[in-house]
């Protein structure tokens, strides 16, 4: 990370990461196929947590009640590497090619969780839209976190998010009954 931040990703060499690591590049790659998966190193666990969380959750637990929890076990893993998730945002903002990996780890979380939601019975289309949902209020969440100087936990603010998209929800479900009623 220090490498990425002192050269810039593109600058950086795997050879560079691996003596700066004390390692040859050889015991590198039995680690990393290659630089990039530095960045990217615990999206299974994550993926993994999520699933996990959603899975495990009381069969009286709704759905986005469920998402909810799963994010904020993620929340609550990030939240002693706040540093380093501000470090790594900043180096995936400065380059296209880790902007889509990033899109695409997001893409398997939302994948994942819809399926963790179909495990537990929720039908089509509702477990692929919360799935895309709960990632979109991660990633907002996130987003926040890192960049602000907010100091809200990084749970804390999924829950905010949370609260807005069922505040929007309801707000929509109130202005559709009162057009219905007309």
């Amino acid at each position: 990370m220090e490498l990425f931040a002192e050269r810039g990703y593109d600058s950086t060499t795997v050879a560079e990461i691996a003596a700066r690591a004390g390692l040859t590049e050889r015991t590198f790659f039995r680690y990393f196929a290659d630089k990039r998966e530095v960045l990217f190193s615990g999206a299974g666990a994550v993926r993994q947590l999520l699933v996990d969380t959603v899975a495990g959750a009381p069969p009286s637990v709704g759905p986005m009640d469920a998402v909810t929890a799963a994010l904020e076990a993620v929340g609550a893993r990030l939240q002693e590497r706040r540093a380093f998730a501000r470090q790594r945002q900043r180096i995936l903002a400065a380059n296209p090619e880790l902007r889509e990996r990033e899109l695409i780890k997001l893409a398997s979380w939302a994948n994942a969780l819809a399926d963790a939601l179909r495990g537990r019975g929720v039908g089509e289309p509702a477990a692929g839209i919360t799935g895309e949902v709960a990632v979109a209020v991660f990633r907002t969440a996130f987003e926040s976190w890192v960049d602000a100087d907010d100091r809200r936990d990084l749970s804390e603010l999924i829950r905010a998010s949370f609260q807005e998209l069922r505040a929007v929800t309801a707000e929509g479900r109130l202005s559709l009954t009162a057009s219905q009623s007309r």
